[in-house]
């Protein structure tokens, strides 16, 4: 996993004169890039003859499928809290980014893709492999930008990673023609961008909302804080927990949220959202003021939005101006970074307890243990159910791991259930939930954090969408546990079905090839288990087995997911069964 020791064959950076494609790299070396993750063809093909003379310094990871080089470099961002980088040739290479794009987009991780292009002269006659992928990105890109000549290379890459990495993250996609990558030009060194005029990513953190924001939050008397990954973003962890603990608020995760605050920080109350905790969501339309921190308001989070925390007063901390009165109406908008407004908030702020506001979560949360918690966890049938799988993994893991899921009732149960201790643990597609996003981005994820144990969670329908990607485990020896919860069936849509379309059980039935000895061909090791008592010790042998293992394990065809907010109803609608 280590990237092999830069030779001195090489200048740090050269100078002179240099193809478009030498360009490329030289740039990608000076924003101390060290992994790309791609699949060449023929309109990028001079890139890629020139990373052959750059192996030493930049590990080139050769995916199976475009999806599953974007859903890698997502993970490696995720896990690292660097910029994933990805390169694909022209038409279907390219569009196959399309997914993964979107997915970035709307989960703010920061990803820059470089595609290569047919030539200049080609351009809109329809050429083999030809598609604008400039305008077919362009909803799902925070910039992109099309390089016709070499000259234009070092000013444009470096724009791409100042946009992708600043304010609120995002992908950014630089399609450069095959022309511009051939072409020599003077290449006069490379600069790192630190300014874009018409661009503030950062907005002015003005003093006066804070202060407004801090009375509210000294007069509340039963205040709430829900987060989501801005603070994760901004590396706010420290600064979020000092204003939390300060003045005395519980506190409330997103999706993407989760590991922000470690698990068991005690005034953490669980998750918000269609499967969240029964507290939270219940409370949020008790609460007089609510503060949120670096989340969007997402719909899964809401309910429905003329029943959402109609009775508060809200205060929104976000470094986006525009998620701001998007969803929920802002009594104090508190833009900028949250590294840099938290303090400022947490200095005014009175020290507090709100020892009986508090005290009525902990009581909500043990109806929730009663009815839903311990069923799952603890499962008196003989039925393995899912809840039951990742509590035994927490044993041996502690909350150490990075889990990462794929999408579906596995993945809220790991949401739920997982322990975390450590910051950027928590690797999902949140807002896009991709199906197939789990086994190419737990890839990522190994190569961004290669000292901490990776494991994915995933179903049995997610895991087939990029099961190929088990070839890139294989040839780069990937060491990544691959958990799959098979009940053989697309679980959550079996779930709606059941509950609101009368058991009508369409097309949700799947059937799965036989996982280990899939895994077996591609040389990975492996188990499939469907009884309780041989449970506990197949997870310990996956989790102590050096290198990668798949471990499969039968559970509940029937098994649901609870508590569960209904489609159109409020947060405080949410069932416990």
């Amino acid at each position: 996993m280590e990237l092999i020791a830069e030779k001195e064959t090489r200048q740090k950076e050269l100078t002179g004169t240099l193809s478009g494609s030498e360009a490329v790299l030289q740039a990608l070396l000076i924003e101390k890039v060290d992994t790309v993750f791609g699949y060449p063809g023929g309109a990028i093909m001079p890139i890629y003859d020139a990373i052959y003379d750059y192996q030493d310094k930049i590990r080139h990871i050769l995916v199976r499928h475009e999806q599953g080089s974007i859903h890698a470099a997502q993970g490696y961002a995720r896990a690292s809290g660097r910029t994933g980088v990805v390169f694909a040739t022209s038409g279907p290479g390219a569009t196959n980014l399309v997914t993964g794009l979107a997915d970035a987009m709307i989960d703010s991780t920061p990803v820059v893709c470089i595609t290569g292009q047919v030539f200049a002269h080609l351009l809109g006659t329809d050429a083999f492999q030809e598609t604008d992928v400039v305008n077919i990105t362009a909803p799902i890109t925070k910039w992109n930008y099309q390089i016709t000549d070499a000259s234009e290379i070092p000013s444009v890459i470096a724009k791409a990673f100042y946009i992708a990495k600043s304010g609120r993250p995002g992908p950014v996609l630089i399609d450069i023609t095959k022309n511009a990558q051939a072409q020599k030009f003077e290449f006069t060194g490379y600069e790192k961008c630190h300014h874009i005029r018409s661009y503030r990513p950062k907005p002015i953190v003005r003093e006066k909302y804070i202060e407004q924001a801090a009375l509210l939050i000294n007069e509340a008397k039963k205040p709430f804080v829900v987060f989501g990954q801005g603070v994760l973003l901004g590396k706010a962890e420290k600064e979020f927990k000092n204003f939390i603990e300060k003045a005395g608020i519980p506190a409330a995760w997103t999706v993407m949220g989760i590991s922000a605050l470690p698990s068991d920080h005690p005034l953490g109350v669980g998750m918000l959202g269609m499967h969240g905790n029964y507290a939270p969501n219940v409370l949020t339309n008790e609460c007089d003021v609510l503060i949120a921190v670096g989340m969007r308001f997402d719909d899964r989070v809401t309910g429905r939005l003329d029943k959402y925390a109609k009775q508060a007063k809200v205060i929104h901390l976000d470094i986006d101006p525009a998620e701001i009165d998007k969803n929920v109406k802002a009594t104090v908008p508190v833009w900028g970074d949250c590294r840099e407004t938290l303090p400022l908030l947490t200095r005014l702020v009175d020290k507090k307890s709100h020892k009986e506001w508090l005290q009525k979560f902990r009581e909500l949360q043990k109806e929730e243990e009663k009815e839903c918690i311990v069923p799952e966890l603890h499962p008196e049938s003989d039925i393995l159910t899912m809840g039951e799988v990742i509590r035994l993994v927490n044993e041996h893991t502690d909350g150490n791991s990075i889990i990462v899921s794929d999408v579906g009732q596995h993945q809220m149960v790991a949401c739920r259930y997982a322990k975390f201790n450590h910051s950027k643990s928590n690797i999902t597609s949140g807002g896009l939930g991709t199906m197939g996003f789990g086994l190419p981005a737990a890839i990522g994820a190994k190569f961004g954090a290669p000292h901490r144990e990776v494991i994915l969670v995933a179903g049995d329908g997610g895991f087939q969408m990029t099961i190929q990607e088990l070839g890139t485990i294989m040839q780069n020896k990937i060491d990544v546990k691959l958990l799959i919860l098979n009940n053989k069936f697309l679980g959550m849509v079996r779930q709606w079905q059941q509950l609101f379309l009368d058991k009508r059980y369409s097309f949700v039935d799947i059937e799965s090839p036989d996982f280990v000895q899939v895994a077996k061909g591609y040389g990975i090791e492996g188990k499939s288990v469907s009884q309780r008592k041989d449970l506990k010790e197949a997870i310990k042998e996956m989790l102590e087995h050096k290198g990668s293992y798949l471990l499969e394990v039968a559970v509940g065809k029937e098994n649901n997911v609870f508590p569960m907010v209904p489609q159109g109803c409020s947060v405080s609608e949410i069932r416990l069964k």
